[in-house]
């Protein structure tokens, strides 16, 4: 499986590699990240070095460290993962550092990844989960094009209490509805 660098105007998606693994380090030490987007689990560096040295050759996903202004260095991450090629579907998931939010990296290196999933592997259909104390995620998944489609309760922790994942798509069609306007 190839992994390809996609290029936008201000951003550069490249495949992960094993010398991403200090910024993903740092990236992990993020509470407000971490909460927003569901993680619980504690990794170990060992992991953490393992993880993105395998990026590679992972099959099933595309894994891209977001850079931006022709600075290579890993500001955040967004993965297509769980690609099914019969189904032609896939999931999406993003994590930017906390000092390259709201910089509007998030919204390109979503939008070059959607065009890479419908027009570069032909997918049908992408997908994502979205916390429901992820006001901002949600509101930016929808002004791309993607759709609600369901709620999990209480699927993810939030502190001592809960917080629902709600589950949101967007199909070929309507991607390239919105590649009109």
């Amino acid at each position: 499986m190839e992994k390809p660098t996609l290029q936008g105007e201000m951003i550069t998606l490249r495949p992960i590699r094993a010398d991403d693994s200090d910024a993903m380090w740092v990236s992990l030490d993020d509470p407000e990240g971490n909460r927003l987007t569901g993680t619980t689990e504690k990794f170990t560096r060992e992991q953490i070095d393992a993880w993105c040295a395998s990026r590679a050759t992972a099959e099933g996903r595309y894994d891209f460290a977001v850079t931006a202004n022709g600075d290579d260095s890993f500001r955040g991450e967004i993965v297509l993962n769980e690609v099914d090629e019969v189904v032609r579907s896939a999931n999406l998931r993003l994590a930017m550092g906390p000092t390259y939010r709201g910089r509007g990296y998030g919204t390109e290196a979503i939008q070059l990844v959607l065009g890479f999933a419908f027009d570069g592997i032909g997918l049908h259909r992408v997908e994502l989960d979205v916390l429901s104390i992820n006001a901002r995620a949600k509101s930016l998944y929808e002004n791309l094009g993607f759709r609600v489609e369901g709620r999990k309760r209480d699927a993810y922790r939030d502190g001592d209490g809960f917080c629902d994942a709600i589950i949101m798509g967007i199909l070929e069609d309507e991607y390239r509805a919105g590649q009109l306007d």
